[in-house]
């Protein structure tokens, strides 16, 4: 009787702490609204990898899906792409985006950019974002950047609806410079 009592309380000790550690270190996330279709449609829930752990070691990336609070409304998480680091210079013209003065090739999104976007650096400690349905997304080209402060945490697995479970994919600097 004492074994099995101490079995029982260690698998619930165990189911506790990877309960905490999954808590800790991910966070589910669910897409509302079009503004990342192709790549990602209303409805569909992600993992996503929270700040404090995806960016331990680096900073957010040119391409990398991030989940934040957007300065303008703190109500609800936004899910977009990140495009420009801090000191970058970004700018949209000719149904294109530029960084650095450099076009980017970017097939996750679902249509080029109908808008333009003045030649604009990036400030520190701030982040360029766009949803990859560009023409309708609320993001950066309407003049407001992401504050680091702000990043949730990194997109990581699309876990719903079964048929599209997968790792979310990255597109660095190097894959998307023409």
């Amino acid at each position: 009787m004492k074994n099995l009592l101490r079995d029982i309380l260690g698998t619930i000790g165990l189911a506790v702490a990877i309960f905490l550690i999954i808590h800790a270190t991910l966070q589910n996330f669910i897409v509302v609204g079009p503004s990342m279709e192709t790549s990602f449609h209303d409805g569909e829930r992600l993992l996503v990898v929270k700040s404090r752990l995806a960016y331990a070691f680096h900073d957010p990336e040119r391409g990398d899906v991030i989940v934040f609070q957007p300065p303008s409304n703190s109500k609800r998480d936004f899910i977009k792409r990140t495009i420009g680091l801090p000191g970058d210079e970004i700018e949209i013209k000719d149904r294109e985006v530029y960084v650095n003065g450099t076009a980017l090739d970017e097939p996750y999104i679902n249509d080029s950019p109908s808008y333009t976007y003045p030649l604009t650096e990036v400030p520190e400690g701030q982040y360029f974002v766009l949803g990859d349905n560009r023409n309708i997304s609320n993001d950066s080209h309407n003049s407001w950047v992401v504050p680091r402060k702000n990043i949730i945490g990194k997109a990581w697995l699309l876990i719903w609806p079964p048929e599209y479970w997968g790792p979310v994919p990255d597109y660095s600097l190097g894959e998307q410079l023409k």
